[in-house]
């Protein structure tokens, strides 16, 4: 985005390290931080035209193996705050305006869902709503799942990449070049 000319506010619980105009660090289970981002980005950056929320967590095992914290965790990041974000972002949000909802897990299903609603719902004030929905992406998360389980990170990514048509999983860059369309 910032390489299309976007002025860019960063989110998450640590932001060093990473590039923007903006940076506003919490944490997404803070129901007043996440209610609060749309308003604080749009202050920092002067005005608030695109809106994604791309953040997650994974946990991982068997539903009957999952404790009550991990489940919290999951829809605390991966439902409620993308909720609480795209209702407070809709009133600031100018015609001509985009949300874009990253959904890759089975917490984030129920973000499919909101987008297609939402979607429905504000499309005659000129805001596009919609969800990139990659599967295997090349991250830090995907990375410490495997280790979590055993695996080689280097290895597993690769013998994943072999199940894929493209003969590799998704990067980064390449989710990216999806929400920048």
């Amino acid at each position: 985005l910032r390489a299309r000319g976007a002025l860019v506010a960063v989110a998450d619980r640590s932001v060093s390290g990473v590039e923007a105009e903006a940076h506003l660090p919490g944490d997404l289970l803070e129901a007043a931080y996440a209610d609060g981002l749309p308003a604080a980005a749009k202050a920092a950056l002067g005005g608030l035209d695109i809106v994604v929320n791309n953040a997650g967590v994974i946990t991982r095992g068997k539903v009957n193996e999952t404790s009550d914290a991990d489940w919290d965790l999951s829809v605390g990041v991966n439902v409620q705050a993308p909720f609480r974000i795209c209702r407070a972002a809709i009133p600031l949000l100018p015609p001509g305006s985009a949300i874009v909802n990253v959904v890759y897990c089975m917490t984030k299903a129920a973000i499919a869902s909101l987008t297609q609603c939402m979607g429905m719902d504000h499309a005659d004030k000129g805001i596009r709503i919609n969800a990139v929905a990659p599967n295997e992406v090349n991250t830090p998360m995907l990375r410490t799942g495997f280790v979590k389980r055993g695996f080689d990170p280097d290895t597993a990514v690769a013998e994943l990449g072999k199940s894929v048509p493209l003969g590799r999983i998704a990067e980064p860059e390449d989710i990216a070049d999806v929400i920048v369309f």
